[in-house]
Parts: structure tokens; sequence; C-alpha cells
């Protein structure tokens, strides 16, 4: 309980509850008591849905390929930031109002997310905050931390806990009264084949500045790449579920051309630009990216909220 100092024989009382366990909407409770000589109480229901659960991570196995060629000598080293974008929690809250956090009413994120929800970025020194939500179903709280290596800041982010979709309605405000505000989030399931497309069009961004030729769409094996993506919520490894190699999904025609594959999976923060970016810091993956035999590119994206780690991607390189 925090009481501030009597000011004109009034006295406020701040009732803070931490209900991260117990995650149900916020509600404002204020009573005006005028009792000897006119002493307020307020009342506000106000508690933090932040958790102390540690945070999902996306998880890479080696990578692999049936070609042997050495591909070090072309690895240009590469920031992995020139590939993540941080445009999706760029909001218009560059000035706000007094006593607000947020310009915008509402806004959209993807369910996977690689998104955290942030205030105005022109605020400071806000010192300790609540977070709350209103439909659990759809954002049950927040991580105690935003996610720094997505380039977001932890005095002013938090990072949801997304538990499906639809729409939520986020309060957050700074314990000393000064800044309340309220916002709608809306939850949408990532848009597949979209998706999909944008990874090849990043790994040749990343090839064009590597000197190398394009990939085109790999449709010989896009069948194989879907199937790979589904397969590794069974099996996540280069072996397929029946025990055969990962090749056999998409065989070279009379045994005439190459073929490579990598894998990812996981629910931190998934998007084309940061799974490309994890890619492109390992080793092995990076080969399978800049390897200059490849003419096709065939991308699998397997989006299952009930599922344990959420998102599954495949790559499959191919000269056929």
């Amino acid at each position: 309980m925090d009481s501030a100092k009597p000011n004109n024989k009034k006295i406020s009382i701040l009732l803070s509850i931490n209900a991260a366990a117990v995650l149900i909407a916020g509600v404002l409770i204020a009573s005006a008591i005028w009792l000897n000589g006119g002493i307020t109480f307020r009342a506000v229901g106000e508690r933090s849905d932040i958790v102390e659960d540690s945070v999902g991570e996306i998880i890479l196995l080696d990578s692999v390929s049936d070609s042997d060629t050495d591909v070090k000598s072309y690895v240009d080293t590469i920031g992995n930031d020139d590939y993540v974008s941080t445009s999706s929690h760029e909001f218009d809250n560059t000035q706000v109002e007094p006593g607000e956090l947020w310009n915008e009413k509402a806004i959209t994120i993807y369910a996977t997310p690689d998104t955290d929800i942030c205030v105005g970025g022109s605020l400071a020194d806000l010192g300790e905050m609540y977070w709350q939500t209103s439909e659990p179903s759809v954002i049950s709280g927040f991580y105690n931390t935003a996610r720094t290596w997505l380039g977001f800041n932890n005095e002013t982010c938090r990072y949801p806990v997304i538990n499906g979709i639809g729409a939520t309605t986020i309060t957050a405000g700074t314990y000393d009264g000064k800044r309340k505000d309220s916002i709608i989030v809306n939850v949408v399931a990532p848009p597949i084949e979209q998706w999909e497309h944008e990874v090849l069009t990043l790994v040749n961004k990343i090839r064009i500045k590597n000197n190398l030729n394009q990939l085109a769409w790999g449709y010989s094996c896009e069948g194989a790449a879907e199937l790979r993506a589904k397969e590794t919520m069974t099996l996540y490894a280069h072996t397929r579920p029946d025990g055969s190699s990962w090749s056999t999904a998409c065989p070279a025609p009379n045994n005439n051309g190459i073929s490579g594959e990598n894998l990812a999976i996981g629910n931190a923060a998934v998007s084309p630009a940061t799974t490309v970016a994890l890619w492109m810091g390992s080793e092995t993956h990076r080969a399978n990216i800049l390897n200059p035999d490849y003419t096709n590119l065939a991308v699998g994206f397997v989006f299952d909220p009930e599922s344990t780690y959420k998102t599954h991607w495949s790559q499959f390189f191919s000269t056929y």
C-alpha cells in the first residue's frame, strides 16, 4: 500500500494489486468517503500482468546439403541488424499528450510475434509501470523486460504473452498516477504464403549484396518444403519421421542436381526478417543461403498456436 502525505486534510491511498498469477481484467474502483472533515480514500484495482517466465526461443539444427562446394570464401561478414525489421514497433508516438501513453487508439500485431508493445517514444523516466490486459485468452500478460536483442527499449516496451487470435484492451500507467492510457491490440494470424515469399526476397537481397545470382521460387520442391515444415512438428531433424533422409522429399531427377535444407522452429520472435537473420547468424545455415550453385529456393511455413513451438520453417534449396 502506498500513501501520499496529507494535503489540505485529504489523503489519497492507492492500492496496487499484483495479480500476475490471476489474470483478470483490470477494473478501476473509485470511491469517495467523506469522514472526519473530508478524508478521501481511493482504491484502484490496478495490477501488473508482468510475468517472470523465461522467454521462448527459436531452435536451429545444423543445416544439411548434398553439395561438396566450399562456400566459405563467399561468406561476407553480415550484421544481423541489416535483416531484422524494427519498423513494426515504430508506432506514431513521437509526441504523446500529457497524461497519456499512446497516440494510437488501436494497433495490429501478428500472433507469432516479433513486436513488443511500446509506449510513446518521447517518454522517459516513467518509473515503474503496471500493464493490464482485458482478454487473457488473447494476451495474458507481459514478460518483465522487452526483447532488446530486437531493438526494443526495456523502459518503454513490454513483450506480450500471446495466447490466441482476437482483440484485447491493454491498459498501462505509472504508479505515480501521472500517466495512464489504453490501447486496443488486435492479434492476427501471420500471412503464410506472403511470409514464405518474403523469405525468398530477403535471401535474394543478401545474395545480391554478396555478388551471387538470385534464386527463383522453387516450384518443383514447393510441396516438399511445405511437407518438411509440417514434419518438424513430429520430428525436428533432417531425418524424416519415416526414417528416410530429408532429401527424399524432393529428390533430384535422375540424380542430376544438388539440394540443401535449413530448418527453424520456435516462438520467441518470428517473422521472415528475424528467421532469415537467425539463419544468417549460423555458419552452416549461412553457407546454404550463400551457396553459389543453387538456383531455386522453396520455403515452407506452418503456424500452429496449439503446438509447442508454434512456428515451423523450412528452406529447400536446389538446382532443379
